[in-house]
């Protein structure tokens, strides 16, 4: 019986692929058996899925093979979909199998957060997945279809995308650019498409700098959006959103970018969380369970203020490459390193040539911005696929 310790990897996200091409850089041959699985056989850019949601790029460009980026004669892929994790047995059920581990990295990515709002589940679409931006992009087009066919149904050209969070802001400024398109292609008066807003917090995108946020929404508010900031959405229907003292905004399109919880696996494994993410310590590991690290979604950390850090994919990804130090560190009997988020900066994009950003301690806003974030998507490219990578996947950045 082999005495190789046994890696375990649930989820190909940021951090998830991060901590595996880690180990497949820095384990030598035979000291770990590691096994990934993902429920895809492919790896896809949350920071590029609003693009193809709002139709402004094809869902292809926002995905890479995982049989691309990994050496399969040094880690063992598993596409299937994990139903259980069972800390106490050291084992993972899937849907077609069970796997045992010595270590275990919990990188499932998160689920929609409704804040207990009615309807929020049943009649809004997230932009999560490669298959929920598939659907919001067929969606959306159905709607001018439509309306063509029931022209007293504005309704149809009506969008509610609610939340101003960075997947809220990027996905309007994609999806004001594609409504010429649209109206184009349909013979629509343009006059009739209405695209909103909607954010209980007092501005957009909270917590970023107030100069940047203001010419971002002047940008947006050109293309045609109209913001509802500070309020609150407080039941979705089928036909639309009711928000504030009981407003109606009738709409046959709500998308909901508001916020995201951890996994609900967790919380079912008996892990104490918050959200469905879990408090870890300095060294990404899950209190109580030595052996089990968390990154990403999944995980809550706090920075020197006390406010947890949000789920992002720079901090995933940098999870991911100390989280790999630290297994291999594990196994060598040698010191663990600390996880300290190094924040590089962070870019907004507000449609075709426009985006706000703060790196290197300073603000960019417009065409310099826009490029700033292409030169950000594309360092990811090279990060976890080198220039080949870059070369098949770049220009749709």
């Amino acid at each position: 019986m082999s005495n190789i310790p046994k890696i375990v990897i649930l989820g190909a996200g940021y951090g998830g692929v991060l901590t595996a091409l880690r180990l497949q850089k820095e384990l030598n041959y035979n000291e770990a058996d590691v096994t990934l699985v993902n429920k895809h056989d492919y790896h896809y850019f949350t920071t590029h899925l609003h693009m193809p949601a709002a139709g402004t790029d094809a869902h292809e460009n926002a995905r890479v093979s995982i049989s691309k980026l990994i050496d399969e004669f040094k880690i063992d892929f598993v596409k299937s979909t994990v139903v259980q994790i069972r800390p106490q047995d050291k084992k993972v059920i899937l849907e077609d199998g069970t796997l045992s581990y010595d270590y275990l990295v919990i990188g499932l990515g998160g689920e929609p957060e409704t804040f207990g709002i009615p309807g929020l589940a049943e009649h809004a679409m997230n932009i999560r997945s490669i298959n929920s931006v598939r659907l919001i992009r067929e969606h959306i087009d159905y709607q001018f279809a439509r309306y063509k066919r029931e022209p007293h149904r504005t309704d149809y050209l009506t969008f509610i995308v609610g939340g101003a969070g960075f997947t809220g802001i990027e996905f309007i400024g994609e999806l004001a650019d594609r409504i010429p398109v649209l109206c184009k292609e349909f013979d629509v008066d343009p006059s009739l498409v209405k695209i909103y807003n909607i954010e209980a917090a007092p501005t957009a995108l909270p917590g970023f700098d107030p100069e940047l946020v203001e010419y971002g929404m002047n940008v947006l508010t050109k293309k045609g959006v109209t913001f509802r900031i500070g309020t609150a959405i407080k039941e979705c229907t089928a036909e639309g959103v009711v928000v504030g003292e009981g407003e109606e905004i009738k709409s046959a399109t709500v998308i909901w970018t508001g916020g995201i919880r951890g996994n609900r696996l967790i919380e079912e494994a008996g892990f104490e969380t918050m959200r469905g993410r879990v408090k870890i310590d300095e060294f990404l590991r899950c209190p109580g369970h030595e052996n089990i690290y968390i990154v990403g979604d999944n995980s809550l950390m706090f920075n020197p203020e006390g406010r947890p850090y949000p789920p992002t994919a720079q901090i995933a990804m940098q999870q991911g490459v100390v989280c790999a130090n630290n297994l291999v560190a594990s196994i060598r009997n040698q010191p663990l390193k600390t996880f300290v988020f190094s924040n590089k900066g962070t870019v907004a994009s507000l449609g075709k040539g426009e985006a706000i950003g703060v790196a290197f301690g300073k603000k960019y806003k417009g065409r310099f911005a826009a490029l700033l974030k292409k030169v950000i998507d594309i360092r990811y490219l090279f990060i976890i696929g080198g220039i080949p990578l870059v070369l098949r996947k770049g220009k749709f950045f």
